[in-house]
């Protein structure tokens, strides 16, 4: 009975990697006449969750500095932007053990958007977001067990500058753009 049950719980990990996208791009989104300027990313002092593995803060500066500008540094727009990010806090999950103690990553980090031109911030206070490494094939039993703490700076640097970039789309009047009306729901009859 125990053999069986693992052996479908093989299978279904077995499938749900051969089925888990990697670290996808989609095309960019509306940014009006935005450009990447600047991208300022600083990682002095992070908290470390207790339980994390160690990581080195110039590794945080330059995995989500990459991440950024990889995401960022292809809109095309006509005036410049500067973006200022802080390494917050972040967990990298430690070896555990499958099932039973299978820790998650975790990065937090606060934005803020200046006009390169005007010099001035388009957002007085800083802009707060925790992402984590998402669920896949690979982070179903542990994060820690089937990546390395690089690898998973590496995907917790993307999920924050997609995130990021969804931030940006969120206020298009930053952009030139008229901000989106909201969508009306139809009155019952």
């Amino acid at each position: 009975m125990i053999i069986a049950r693992l052996s479908a719980l093989f299978v279904i990990v077995g499938l749900l990697s051969a089925c888990a996208q990697q670290s996808v791009v989609e095309p960019p989104v509306a940014l009006g006449d935005f450009r990447l300027g600047h991208n300022i990313v600083v990682a002095d002092n992070p908290q470390k969750v207790p339980i994390s593995r160690d990581a080195d803060p110039k590794d945080w500066d330059d995995s989500l500095t990459a991440a950024l500008q990889n995401r960022l540094g292809r809109y095309e727009g006509e005036k410049f932007y500067n973006l200022g990010v802080s390494v917050d806090a972040y967990a990298l999950a430690p070896p555990g053990i499958p099932l039973v103690l299978s820790p998650k990553s975790v990065l937090v980090v606060t934005a803020t958007l200046w006009d390169d031109a005007a010099g001035n911030k388009l957002n007085e206070k800083g802009e707060q977001f925790t992402v984590f490494e998402g669920l896949d094939g690979e982070t179903m039993l542990g994060s820690g067990i089937t990546r390395t703490g690089a690898e998973q700076m590496e995907k917790l640097s993307f999920n924050a500058a997609k995130r990021i970039e969804r931030w940006l789309s969120d206020h298009p009047e930053w952009f030139g753009l008229t901000p989106k009306a909201p969508e009306s729901v139809p009155k019952p009859k």
